[in-house]
């Protein structure tokens, strides 16, 4: 990238031909020089060196100066990296226009792997502000879009600035070690990270569950189909939050949803709205995540909705580079900064539902309220005869095909039924009453109970019997009843009595006749 001001200067021609006589004597002695420094030239007017590195210039003709600038150019307030190698510098000016894809010094297409590396290089080291890395991946830019041609002669130094070619060994040879090093990095990194690449967002594994953290894993992979490290990534959550941002009631929230409700907190979490809503959560604030050393990135998200959704955007290698265009001068370098790139999206989607509810059946009696067990009763739906949901939407039916049915058991006459869907309306009918409990039971209109069950909730329902009347009288019946009876070896009481009674009667009779002798003498 040497500053490029045309014409040239003898004084420097004399300084740069003495340099190579230099390095040819040197070379022919079998003595290796280091690179040293060179002293800092100016640019030329209006022109702003970023960072990188001056090394030695290269001999062609009409040349100004004795060194190359190898590293970015300050372009209104960007840095920048230049092609077009021995053009012009661009001053800091400069305007200028979108182009073409990029092509070598020469106009010729770029092998398709030299402008996947340049292309990932400018994508992850384009906005460097280390010397040593802007002035490698300058000299890599010239290396592959200016190198000599086989046959062409392009490093003949009585060519001009538009046929010159980049003399790759001689500006390498002029770096420090640490950029020397960096080009060997930047190089190897290109040539394994190189695009195209590809993303993914892969869910957890199975049906989700609103208000329960699962871990979903963002993938980059590069054209060697390898993790590529160190990718910042945009992630965008809809029905999720990532884990340690839910929302305060996220089972409130998801009871909301999923029973359709118009309320202000449907509307705000965006589902079970009136006609025309959407019928997800709006996106949450954008949050960034980057790649590790095998390529992925994990996360911990919340579903807070039904379809918990996961979208991932980077900044990935373009298939081609581009540059822009002076709009004024065409003797001047083109640029390539940030460009080299396009956005690659990937996104996740899966299916949450909310947290299952539990039903505790009870069975007691109306009077005493102790449980009764062994009752049976079917569980079913709100319209009582059609069976109850299970977590995963499957009906619950017994063998017979009917809704499943429950038995009480223990002291308190009760049973559990866990993993139900919710939210949702449940009832128990009974079957039939237990021993003891018939009186009342009518098998048109059994007892029964019902209630909503909400996410996360245990649903209690009580069905009580009166217990049967205890009978005042023996009721007749049909069998037949023998006859018994009792052997007593002393009189009762009542015969007692009437034997008395006979006794004064005839003791009576007897004084009435002797008195009617008497008074009829």
């Amino acid at each position: 990238m040497g500053h490029g001001t045309h014409p040239g200067s003898a004084i420097g021609g004399r300084s740069r031909l003495l340099s190579v006589l230099t390095v040819t004597v040197l070379g022919a002695l079998g003595v290796v020089a280091p690179a040293q420094p060179v002293a800092a030239e100016p640019p030329p007017p209006g022109v702003e060196e970023g960072v990188g590195h001056e090394v030695p210039g290269q001999t062609y003709r009409d040349r100004s100066g004795s060194t190359d600038w190898l590293g970015t150019y300050v372009v209104r307030d960007e840095h920048v990296f230049c092609v077009q190698f021995a053009f012009k510098a661009p001053k800091t000016g400069e305007e200028y226009e979108p182009g073409d894809e990029l092509l070598t010094k020469w106009g010729d297409p770029l092998a398709p792997d030299v402008a996947a590396n340049i292309s990932y290089l400018l994508l992850r080291h384009g906005d460097t502000r280390d010397a040593d890395e802007a002035a490698a991946l300058a000299h890599l830019l010239h290396s592959w879009t200016a190198a000599p041609r086989d046959g062409h002669d392009d490093l003949n130094p009585t060519k001009g600035f538009e046929e010159i070619g980049y003399d790759v060994e001689l500006h390498l040879s002029g770096l420090p070690e640490g950029a020397k090093d960096a080009v060997e990095r930047l190089r190897a990194d290109a040539e394994t990270n190189r695009g195209p690449w590809t993303a993914s967002v892969t869910p957890p594994k199975g049906e989700q569950t609103i208000g329960t953290a699962g871990e979903w894993t963002i993938s980059v992979r590069n054209a060697r189909d390898a993790g590529v490290p160190d990718v910042p990534i945009t992630l965008t959550l809809t029905d999720a939050v990532l884990d340690g941002d839910e929302p305060a009631d996220p089972v409130e929230r998801a009871n909301t949803e999923a029973s359709g409700s118009t309320e202000d907190s449907a509307d705000r979490f965006g589902t079970g709205v009136a006609e025309g809503a959407e019928d997800t959560e709006p996106a949450a604030e954008p949050v960034t995540v980057t790649t590790g050393k095998d390529g992925t990135a994990t996360v911990r998200v919340v579903p807070t909705g039904q379809q918990p959704k996961v979208v991932a955007t980077l900044s990935a290698p373009a298939d081609r580079p581009y540059v822009r265009h002076p709009v004024r001068n065409e003797k001047t370098q083109r640029v390539v900064s940030t460009g080299g790139e396009r956005e690659l999206t990937a996104e996740g989607v899966t299916k949450a539902r909310t947290q299952p509810g539990v039903v505790r059946v009870a069975k007691v009696d109306s009077r005493t309220g102790d449980g009764i067990a062994g009752v049976a009763l079917r569980l079913t739906g709100e319209d009582r005869t059609s069976p109850a949901l299970g977590q995963d939407d499957q009906p619950l039916l017994g063998a017979d095909g009917e809704p499943t049915v429950v038995i009480t058991e223990g002291a308190d006459g009760t049973v559990t039924v866990e993993n139900l869907r919710t939210p949702q309306e449940v009832c128990v009918v009974e079957v039939s009453p237990p021993s003891g409990y018939d009186q009342a039971f009518d098998p048109a209109d059994p007892p029964a109970a019902c209630g909503r069950l909400e996410a996360g909730d245990t649903l209690v329902l009580e069905v009580a019997n009166a217990p049967n009347d205890v009978p005042r009288t023996i009721p007749a019946g049909t069998a037949k009843t023998m006859a018994q009876s009792a052997t007593r070896s002393a009189p009762s009481g009542a015969a007692l009595a009437a034997l008395g009674g006979l006794a004064l009667l005839g003791s009576m009779l007897v004084g009435w006749v002797a008195r009617r002798r008497f008074t009829g003498r």
